[in-house]
């Protein structure tokens, strides 16, 4: 006589990833788009707030931040092909917004908004990611984006102390 199992078997691990709990391919392409605007705007800002006049320290900044939005768009762009899909080319309208605000440590603050918004929705996401190379990825921008926020928020508290 044979024994029968007390529990099937177990499949989750061939289960679909929205299945799972996971964004599925199109949420995540949706979001890494939205992303990939935001970043391409925050990059636009950085490189002309870089070129104005300022405090070398914000103009060092202005550099930083737009060489990561740069590297992030990047990044962004790769995966959103690797998902066998094609990178937005818009702005984000938060360049016009940004670029409006005249007194550079007005447009830094406006700007660190911007980085927090995107901090969010990579905190939002990042859960949701099964791909463990993207997971990767967007951690390592998110890490990048706290640096900057931080770097920004010190930037600004020096800017208020000399005022």
């Amino acid at each position: 006589m044979t024994a029968e199992p007390a529990s099937p078997v177990c499949y989750a691990a061939e289960a679909d990833d929205v299945y799972m709990g996971y964004a599925g391919r199109e949420e995540i392409v949706t979001a890494l788009n939205e992303l990939l605007e935001a970043e391409r705007a925050g990059a636009k800002v950085a490189l002309v707030s870089s070129k104005s006049d300022g405090p070398a320290s914000y103009l060092s900044l202005m550099r930083q931040v737009r060489a990561d939005e740069a590297k992030w768009c990047a990044m962004l762009s790769r995966q959103i092909k690797r998902l066998g899909a094609t990178p937005s080319r818009k702005t984000g309208t938060f360049k016009e917004k940004a670029l409006a605000i005249s007194d550079p440590a007005e447009r830094l603050a406006f700007l660190n908004r911007g980085q927090s918004w995107v901090v969010r929705k990579l905190e939002a996401l990042q859960p949701r990611i099964r791909d463990d190379t993207l997971h990767r990825d967007l951690r390592e921008m998110l890490d990048s984006h706290r640096a900057n926020i931080a770097q920004a928020e010190s930037e600004l508290a020096s800017h208020e102390s000399k005022a």
